[in-house]
Parts: structure tokens; sequence; C-alpha cells
């Protein structure tokens, strides 16, 4: 059978795959195009699997939310100009939309859900690594299932905050989702704060005192550590910590002004926890050249 370039084209818009590679798929498939794009999406496999043990820390956050169910999914690429790629934004949409239809609650489980084009999520994802020719991972989902107000809030594609309150509205919701992001409180409240981290810096406070204040009555020294360490649990609580869309008031008061209480909040940042490996190019290529 002839491959015509019309033929090219049609698998070229099915796939998204290149010129060359739909051509040679028609061709070994002898221009069946069904068999072609299946023929396809094996290579695309082949291709992920190749690729996966190359460092991807750069990506995105996306959420999806219906009600009181909502998602956050962390997608990663190799480097930030293919997390700004079409492709790869529409696959990072699609896995979000699945994650919160699936009720899947973890990457792993994730895998098996399906998009919306019939795929699962780790077809998906091979397709697109042969697409944008990098590693795509699926790292990380978080969820919150409620019937209480949840608000997901993704600032700049890489942070992303899902925020559980019982009582107040969704504008409330969202401001506290927004605080979430800039501040990365790692406690919601005091009573959320282990006791040894407390141990920990009652004895830091103690050793950075002056010798002679040492030497105080125990309930004096007492109270001048606790309400050190007080303050540190202020800035280590959402809590405790001014509000970033007013300052004037602590996160506490303003839920408190709102009959609302943060239930739980989840926030994830894109690469956190990766090793990235840091290239000096001008070294290498001092190196290749013997001048190194």
């Amino acid at each position: 059978m002839e491959i015509t370039a019309s033929l090219v084209k049609e698998l070229r818009e099915r796939t998204g795959a290149g010129m060359m590679e739909c051509k040679k798929a028609l061709t070994e498939n002898k221009g069946d195009i069904d068999a072609a794009a299946e023929w396809l999406r094996k290579q695309g496999l082949a291709k992920a699997d190749k690729k996966a043990g190359r460092v991807a820390a750069e990506g995105r956050i996306v959420a999806a939310q219906d009600g009181g169910k909502a998602v956050l999914v962390e997608i990663n690429s190799e480097t930030d100009f293919v997390a700004k790629d079409g492709n790869f934004g529409a696959f990072a949409e699609a896995v979000a939309q699945a994650a919160l239809k699936s009720g899947a609650a973890d990457a792993e489980s994730l895998k098996a859900a399906r998009v919306a084009s019939g795929e699962t999520v780790e077809e998906a994802r091979a397709a697109v690594v042969a697409k944008v020719g990098e590693n795509v991972q699926v790292r990380r989902l978080v969820r919150i299932d409620s019937g209480n107000t949840v608000a997901a809030y993704i600032h700049g594609g890489r942070i992303g905050v899902l925020v559980e309150l019982k009582g107040g509205d969704a504008e409330l919701a969202r401001g506290i989702a927004m605080h979430v992001a800039a501040m990365n409180p790692p406690y919601n409240k005091a009573s959320d704060v282990p006791a040894d981290f407390l141990a920990k810096e009652k004895e830091i406070e103690l050793a950075k005192m002056p010798e002679k204040d040492r030497n105080k009555p125990a309930e004096i020294l007492e109270k001048i550590i606790s309400g050190k360490v007080q303050k540190i649990v202020n800035e280590v609580t959402l809590y405790g910590q001014p509000y970033v869309i007013d300052t004037n008031q602590t996160v506490e008061q303003v839920l408190k002004a709102a009959g609302a209480e943060v239930v739980q909040f989840q926030r994830l940042a894109v690469g956190e926890g990766i090793e990235k490996v840091v290239e000096d190019y001008a070294a290498e290529v001092m190196k290749q050249a013997g001048l190194a």
C-alpha cells in the first residue's frame, strides 16, 4: 500500500508523533493506521523505559476539584522547558481529572486509572515521553474527600495547596490556602508540634542564654525559656503565623472571627526532596577540550 502524505498527516494528528516516525510506523505496518498507532505506542513505552532513570526534578503541580473532593498531583519532567510544553500540560491536566474521578489514593494506584482518551495514566505517560523526549513521572498525589469547605490553590504551577475548613466559606478557605503556599507552615496547631521538637528547642534556648541568666530561680528560668519556645511554635504553626492577607492578625484570630477551623491542609512543591544534578557546562567543555 502506498504511504500517502494524507495518511501520515492523519496518523500524526492522532498520535502526536513526528512525521518520520509516523511514516516508518505506516511502512512497518503496511499502511494499516490502527496497527501503526499501536506500534507507535509500543515504541513510546520502549523510549519511556530508556529515559526512566534520568532525574526529573522540574514539572508542575496540577489540581482538580468537585465540591468537597479535591486532588493535587505532582508531575515531573527533566527541564522547565518541557514543563511549559503544551503536550506535557495537557497530560498533566488529564491526570489530575483521572485522579479526582478514580479515587486513587496515591501515585502508584493512579497509574491504572484511565484518562478521558481511554488510556491508562501509565500508557498516557509513555506516550508523552515519546512526544517530549524527556523522562516524565507522576510522582505524588494528595487528596481531600470531605463534606466541609475545601479550597484548591495553585501558585505559578509550582506550588499547590489543599485546605479543608470546618465553618467559614470558600473565600476564607482560598485565603488560608494562599497563606500556606506562601509561608509553608510545618504544622497546623500548637498541639500538632511533636514533643521532641519542643524539648530540643528548649535545650537550644537554654544553651544560648548568658551564664548569669542560667542561675536564676527555676520557675523564672522556665518562664523565660517557655516564652522563647512559644515564639518558635508560632513561627512553625499555621495558627500562630501572621495572616499574609492581613498581617495585623494571626491566622488563629482570623479563623476565630469567622467561626472556622482548619481541619487539615496539604502542600506540594515541584521537585522538593529530589536531588538535582547541577551541571557545570563550562568545566565539562574545558575537560573535553583537555584544558581542565
